[in-house]
């Protein structure tokens, strides 16, 4: 199947690109790195009436850090996972990026558009609401800041207006004692994860933050106290008490209950993981 007509239009600036998504708001889908739009249009799963690409603002492409590691909505995934800015600032986003699809669609998928998806299984999306970050929306009328835990609606919903663009993406800096864990379970490399957990254990301040994906329809982040001298039995414990919790959905890959199970699995293990990796650097 091939996509419906639209009309094609290409940025060259963000203020081109803002004037447009202005004028034509809902009729517009963005084009970043194309490797789930193109599907879905092939599919007609979406039938816009305008392609914008904005493949060529250059300015959305950057990566710096202050306080803040900063990402330009533009930023290739095989780029944020060789950059050392990245991996000194938000190891977690570097331990997950190599589970986000395939070596060939790293090098055209970008960090925006992943999130913009915001599939409820996605790697970028689920690290950002883990560690707490932000998501910068711009408008002809206006910039804002989104926390991630708020911008994810529902499975490929977000409160993304239709007159407006994601341009950055806001990372947390790291702490000394921070130490992180990502794992997560798919039929085959590459494939939609089917539960995906992110974890950040802090050891100094005794406290512990785990995010789920792939489980519900948005990512689920929780946090509790913790130490390095918890034994294995009450990790056990915890993942699943932090299972019950969790909203699971069934689909054609898994059911409610095997992915709670799963949960139980992988959140045991990356609390475990994040916990030796502060051991061994004690």
């Amino acid at each position: 199947m091939k996509p419906a007509a639209f009309k094609y239009m290409r940025a060259d600036s963000l203020e081109e690109a803002l004037s447009v998504l202005a004028k034509y708001g809902d009729d517009v889908r963005v084009m970043a790195g194309g490797q789930s739009l193109g599907a879905m249009l092939n599919m007609r799963i979406v039938s816009p009436s305008i392609l914008l690409d904005i493949n060529r603002i250059f300015a959305l492409s950057k990566i710096e850090s202050s306080d803040t590691l900063v990402t330009g909505a533009m930023v290739r995934q095989a780029d944020a996972l060789s950059d050392a800015i990245v991996r000194r600032e938000a190891g977690l986003l570097a331990q997950a990026l190599p589970h986000v699809g395939h070596y060939q669609t790293r090098n055209r998928g970008t960090l925006g558009g992943s999130v913009a998806h915001a599939d409820p299984s996605a790697e970028i999306a689920l690290v950002l609401a883990t560690l707490g970050g932000e998501i910068e929306l711009r408008s002809a009328r206006r910039v804002r800041r989104v926390a991630a835990k708020q911008f994810f609606r529902s499975s490929l919903v977000t409160s993304r207006g239709g007159d407006e663009l994601i341009t950055a993406l806001y990372w947390p800096g790291a702490s000394p004692d921070q130490r992180t864990a990502f794992v997560e379970f798919a039929v085959r490399e590459g494939d939609f994860a089917i539960v995906a957990i992110a974890c950040v254990f802090q050891e100094v301040a005794g406290r512990m933050r785990l995010g789920f994906g792939g489980c519900g329809e948005v990512p689920q982040v929780v946090e509790i106290p913790i130490t390095t001298g918890t034994s294995t039995r009450s990790v056990e414990e915890i993942a699943q008490h932090l299972s019950k919790q969790l909203e699971c959905r069934s689909d054609l890959l898994a059911s409610s209950d095997y992915r709670r199970s799963l949960a139980t699995t992988l959140a045991r293990n990356a609390m475990m993981a994040s916990m030796e990796k502060a051991r061994a650097d004690a």
